[in-house]
């Protein structure tokens, strides 16, 4: 028995690790809601959070200030911010929405196989953080409170925001 479970432990060891691995992003080519075509290969450079939520998620709405207050201190760090629409939602309701709540970054379209190229969770709002390798760092349920963002995105900014990698934006 106690061979069994030290067998076990050694198996299970390595796995936790690479748990925290970073894994390159997968390709992701979506429609935003002004008709352009938005493609993640196109901000590599950047730090990319990308941020799935929905009109009709309380909690959702409640994160979207910090995130535009986010985008606008930080684009010039290398940040860039996408908005990911969760379905059941109209190109007219995400579009008055985002008007209407001044969204200063991108906003897609997705669907649920959007969504499963990062997580099998139904949670929203869901962040992707991507480093300006194009690989996933972290997926985050839920609200991203201010202490996460400094500990998971901004370390991940200040570690070559001198550099400033992309000035395109």
């Amino acid at each position: 028995m106690r061979v069994a479970v030290i067998t076990l432990l050694l198996l299970l060891a390595p796995v936790a690790p690479l748990a925290q691995t970073p894994r390159p992003a997968p390709a992701l080519k979506l429609k935003s809601i002004k008709g352009s075509t938005f493609r993640l290969e196109d901000y590599k450079g950047s730090v990319v959070l990308i941020n799935f939520w929905a009109t009709w998620c309380a909690p959702c709405r409640t994160e979207i200030p910090e995130l535009i207050k986010w985008q606008r201190e930080y684009r010039r760090d290398g940040l860039q911010i996408i908005g990911v629409t969760y379905p059941p939602q109209t190109l007219a309701e995400v579009r008055r929405f985002a008007r209407k709540t001044k969204v200063n970054y991108p906003v897609t379209l997705g669907t649920k196989a959007t969504k499963l190229l990062f997580t099998e969770s139904e949670t929203l709002p869901m962040t992707v953080v991507i480093d300006r390798a194009g690989n996933v760092r972290a997926v985050i349920e839920g609200v991203i409170f201010p202490e996460e963002f400094e500990e998971k995105i901004k370390a991940l900014l200040t570690k070559t925001s001198a550099v400033r990698i992309n000035e395109r934006h």
